[in-house]
């Protein structure tokens, strides 16, 4: 009798997969709401295009009341700069005498500049009309890379694929969001800005940006940049050298998006639609 229920069990079994669509390789017990969620390409246009420092190996970017704010990284060379927009000079600049610091993203919040470090761990505080000394230094216990804010705390990545939700005044977590598509976690997450309740991000070496819902962390665009490098600038190019796209501003104001690369030679204002 075992042995008979046993075979009634595995012909049970085989008729539920049969009246599943088991036999013609299709499941109707798939949810088909996830191909809504694939991620949609966004076009761009270039709207004008501005000198950029080239010594600049950009890591963090943001427009805040009509200049560029510019953090750049690389042992020794590291930098707190503001620049005019439209020429590229660079007005003032704070040099890391530090050999050791590796500047990383910044954010100008509430009457203050946070520039992050990528491994050593500090957090560089100025008042906003002073960056030739920090007022303070806070400490971050990750990796430091891309840093925006939403309007009360600052967003800031690691290089993995978590976004960190921070108290400016102590740099305690308050919450954290994995970022993903529907492939799953994206890492290496790096400059970012924050734009009408949406997050730009940057991706290590990649030539795409995407863009991304803060609440959920789920990937809902991307915009291509791959041409810019070949098309403006390809005399300029230097073999097996990280001058990759990174970098991304926005003017409120103007409403005003702004793109560039580690070391490139252009500012690109751009559209997206």
């Amino acid at each position: 009798m075992k042995q008979l229920f046993i075979i009634y069990i595995i012909i049970a079994q085989i008729s539920l997969v049969s009246c599943n669509g088991g036999g013609n390789g299709r499941r109707s017990d798939i949810d088909t709401s996830v191909a809504a969620l694939a991620t949609k390409e966004i076009s761009y246009n270039i709207v004008a295009q501005y000198p950029h420092d080239t010594s600049a190996f950009t890591e963090g970017l943001q427009v805040y009341k009509g200049k560029m704010y510019e953090g750049t990284g690389m042992e020794n060379e590291s930098t707190l700069r503001i620049s005019d927009i439209r020429t590229g000079k660079v007005e003032k600049k704070h040099f890391y005498t530090d050999p050791k610091i590796f500047g990383e993203g910044i954010n100008v919040f509430k009457g203050k500049i946070y520039q992050l470090t990528w491994k050593n761990h500090i957090v560089f505080v100025y008042d906003e009309k002073n960056i030739d000394q920090p007022v303070k230094t806070l400490t971050w216990p990750y990796e430091g890379w891309g840093m925006t804010n939403n309007g009360s705390e600052l967003i800031i990545s690691d290089g993995s694929a978590n976004l960190y939700f921070v108290n400016p005044d102590d740099f305690k977590v308050k919450s954290t969001i994995a970022v993903t598509d529907n492939s799953g976690p994206i890492p290496q997450l790096n400059e970012l800005e924050y734009i009408d309740g949406y997050l730009l991000a940057n991706v290590w070496g990649a030539n795409y940006i995407l863009k991304i819902d803060p609440s959920s962390g789920h990937v809902i665009g991307k915009v291509d940049f791959g041409e810019l490098r070949d098309k403006y600038f390809p005399n300029q190019i230097i073999p097996d050298r990280t001058d990759v796209l990174n970098g991304i501003a926005y003017d409120s104001a103007t409403k005003k998006i702004y793109i560039t690369g580690k070391r490139w030679p252009m500012l690109f204002e751009v559209s997206l639609n």
